[in-house]
């Protein structure tokens, strides 16, 4: 039976995005919560924050390019410093446990899925009217 839907404000009391990574890139039975309640919580964390999809989406490009180490050392990846600080703290979590390709391509790919939910929910509000 499906469960009841919850609340951002719920998702995100609830979450905790660098435990999520931690385990998530290493441990097969936590990926699963790393990318949907994980992705989730970072994208409602990074949305309300201002934070556009395509910003997310170019630090995805940049692990992929230069690795997780790379885009750790990023002076300021998103256009806010509250934003960056937030995201840099992420990457540094996951550069500690991602230090394989196989791990840099996880968090790529789980960092296009938070943008990805960005975009959902800038689309959802556009649609609606909603700023």
């Amino acid at each position: 039976m499906p469960s009841a839907p919850r609340t951002d404000d719920e998702v995100l009391a609830t979450t905790d995005v660098a435990l999520l990574l931690r385990y998530g890139l290493t441990q097969d039975a936590f990926r699963a919560a790393l990318s949907g309640d994980g992705a989730v919580a970072a994208a409602v964390t990074l949305d309300r924050l201002g934070v556009v999809a395509r910003s997310v989406a170019y630090v995805a490009e940049v692990v992929r390019a230069g690795g997780l180490r790379c885009a750790a050392e990023l002076t300021e990846p998103l256009p806010s410093r509250e934003a960056s600080v937030l995201l840099l703290d992420w990457l540094e979590t996951a550069a500690r446990v991602a230090d394989t390709p196989e791990g840099e391509e996880r968090t790529a790919r789980w960092l296009d899925t938070v943008a990805e939910i960005i975009g959902l929910r800038r689309d959802t509000r556009a649609r609606s009217g909603r700023p």
